[in-house]
């Protein structure tokens, strides 16, 4: 039971500690790049043309910074002070501090600060809602969420997948295969910790539709970040470095083939893309 309680502060200190490993997460090679580049992909396609964004849980800042370039007044929220620094640090940097109305330390599950309906989008990216444990917890973050976008306006969550953990157990740790804590990630999706990453709910696709209909929330989209390449890191790097005419060709397949189904499952992120009717 203590560790249920105390799964927000070990998600606080593991992002405090991988701060600059989460900023460059996202580009340090093309296999992770297709978690940035996808979502950015459907970004595109669903965003308004200009507004108020709130970056709920954006960590050091990857989305909010590229965003506000490209002119959307932003506002930048998270968990992790440490990670807000180093969002605050390459804003500056960018020259674009005008832009980013607000960098502000707090959770997604109580966003009290902001009124009702005050954004023209939201974004929960990179699994943040996977973070929170507790179905609970998850309940009233998706709640939050859903309350500060506009009706009508468009809701990004994305989440870290289920069966992709489980694969990746398969490949790169087998021996955990015969540990509590695999039968219970395969069983429920919870994962408090024990082994080096941050505390986590990683979800099945029919799950997460769920929790968010169950909000009132409209599916719109629902896309699977790496699809069928999903854990083949190496595989994908390889092709980018040896044979780039044959990437590109990848990447048109993964953009016709990561709404299917069988790539939405298998993927090691999923994202959704809502609105509220």
């Amino acid at each position: 039971m203590e560790e249920k309680v105390a799964y927000l502060m070990k998600v606080r200190k593991y992002y405090a500690e991988e701060g600059m490993r989460e900023w460059r997460r996202l580009v340090k090679d093309p296999y992770h790049r297709l978690e940035y580049d996808t979502t950015m992909h459907f970004l595109e396609r669903y965003l308004p043309s200009k507004g108020l964004i709130l970056d709920a849980g954006g960590g050091p800042g990857r989305y909010t910074i590229e965003l506000a370039r490209r002119g959307y007044r932003m506002v930048l929220l998270d968990l992790t002070p440490e990670l807000l620094k180093i969002a605050k640090r390459h804003i500056r940097r960018a020259g674009i501090q005008a832009m980013v109305e607000g960098i502000v330390e707090g959770t997604i599950t109580n966003l009290s600060i902001f009124n009702d309906e005050c954004f023209d989008a939201v974004l929960c990216l990179g699994g943040v809602l996977s973070h929170l444990v507790r179905k609970s917890d998850r309940v009233k973050a998706i709640a939050e969420l859903s309350r500060v976008v506009k009706r009508g306006a468009p809701l990004f969550i994305s989440v870290i997948g289920r069966l992709a953990v489980l694969m990746r157990g398969l490949a790169d740790f087998p021996d955990l295969i015969c540990e509590d804590v695999f039968i219970k990630i395969r069983d429920s999706g919870d994962y408090y910790g024990k082994r080096g990453f941050a505390p986590c709910h990683f979800y099945l696709p029919e799950e997460l539709i769920k929790e968010l209909k169950d909000q009132g929330l409209e599916l719109l989209k629902i896309v699977g970040l790496e699809g069928i390449a999903s854990t083949r890191r190496r595989e994908i790097n390889r092709l980018y470095r040896k044979i780039p005419k044959a990437y590109k060709i990848w990447w048109k397949t993964h953009l016709k083939t990561c709404t299917h189904p069988g790539a939405i499952a298998i993927s090691e992120h999923i994202l959704a893309v809502c609105t509220k009717p």
